[in-house]
């Protein structure tokens, strides 16, 4: 064989080796910026962004009064393995009058809802429901009332859904386990189906 047909097939076996290195690491470094491996830690700042595109929140509740709930505010509370949230509260009665504003505090659990791909409030535990400018006597009636209401509102409520495509990595299904609450963030560890 000439020289030059054996350089020529040299050089095509280089360019072939060095095109295919160039598609395997562009592979490997694809796999390695995915977000989702085993587990992943969604910061405090995510979950609150996530959290806000959820809000406002209507609701009727008791059958006669409308709820808004707006302007969520996160706080992780990583010793109870649970999570914070206070928003604003107006509630309004379809007959007029002014509304009643106030905050709702609470805090829950997170569990995982695969019908929906969601991390949602779980359990969860009203802390304060204020209404500003109530009279005392009426205030502790509409308090029971608004947490019962607040409870039943919430659970279920998703802070986090998933797209299908962070859920399937590589052709293999993956199922959100574990959920943890950290100082700095919430980790899903995730398991094969």
């Amino acid at each position: 064989m000439p020289v030059a047909q054996q350089a020529q097939r040299v050089s095509r076996r280089r360019w072939l080796a060095l095109t295919g290195a160039t598609a395997l690491a562009a592979g490997l470094a694809a796999c390695a910026g995915l977000p989702f491996g085993n587990d992943y830690t969604f910061s405090e700042s995510q979950l609150q962004r996530a959290l806000e595109r959820k809000f406002p929140f209507d609701r009727r509740a008791l059958a006669v009064l409308d709820v808004n709930l707006s302007h969520p505010r996160l706080t992780l509370l990583p010793e109870r393995n649970r999570l914070a949230v206070s928003v604003d509260a107006t509630v309004t009665h379809p007959l007029g009058g002014a509304p009643l504003t106030g905050t709702l505090a609470i805090d829950s659990a997170l569990a995982y809802d695969p019908a929906t791909m969601s991390v949602v409030l779980r359990d969860p535990e009203v802390e304060t429901f204020t209404i500003d400018g109530l009279p005392e006597r009426w205030s502790r009636q509409l308090n029971a009332a608004g947490a019962l209401t607040a409870m039943q509102l919430l659970q279920g409520a998703p802070i986090y859904t998933f797209k299908p495509e962070q859920l399937n990595i590589g052709g293999v299904a993956r199922q959100p386990g574990a959920i943890t609450v950290l100082s700095h963030g919430v980790n899903v560890k995730f398991d094969s189906r």
